[in-house]
């Protein structure tokens, strides 16, 4: 199954967290599973907060573009298109909110899983969960914004 990010046309594939022209970046692969989107993102030892904990940023990143990703997804699935068919959706960060609820250990596979909370006109809210080790680390909630045709080249 192809991921989200994956199907991404060229010129709007180079986001840090998202993008799979971006060989610095995250690279995040997201995917279905059900009504919720799931990514699987191995933390690298360079996003380390302190010995042994992953990086709050670093999930604020993954929650971001985990949730931007969904967004577009949810919006294809709601018009009953495919995800590489024109006009292409992308979005981009209108609101982020996370809470960290505990400490995310550095060395496990963390699993986002993001659940579509509304969909209105251009915006897209959703809600996503970062769990390490089936725990609850971080919680956040994205406002994600239909990105304007000024924002490609």
């Amino acid at each position: 199954m192809q991921a989200f990010q994956d199907s991404y046309p060229d010129n709007v594939a180079h986001c840090y967290g998202c993008g799979r022209l971006n060989q610095a970046g995250h690279q995040i692969k997201t995917h279905w599973e059900g009504e919720e989107s799931v990514t699987r993102y191995l933390p690298h030892p360079e996003h380390t907060a302190i010995p042994g904990f992953v990086y709050g940023g670093l999930l604020a990143s993954l929650i971001d573009c985990h949730s931007t990703g969904t967004a577009a997804a949810a919006m294809y699935r709601a018009e009953n298109r495919a995800m590489d068919s024109e006009p292409a959706f992308r979005f981009v960060t209108g609101s982020l909110h996370v809470d960290y609820l505990k400490p995310t250990p550095q060395g496990v596979e963390l699993e986002i899983r993001g659940q579509v909370k509304e969909i209105k006109g251009r915006k897209v809210v959703v809600t996503a969960t970062v769990y390490a080790n089936g725990i609850a680390t971080a919680r956040g909630e994205v406002v994600a914004v239909q990105m304007p045709d000024s924002f490609t080249v």
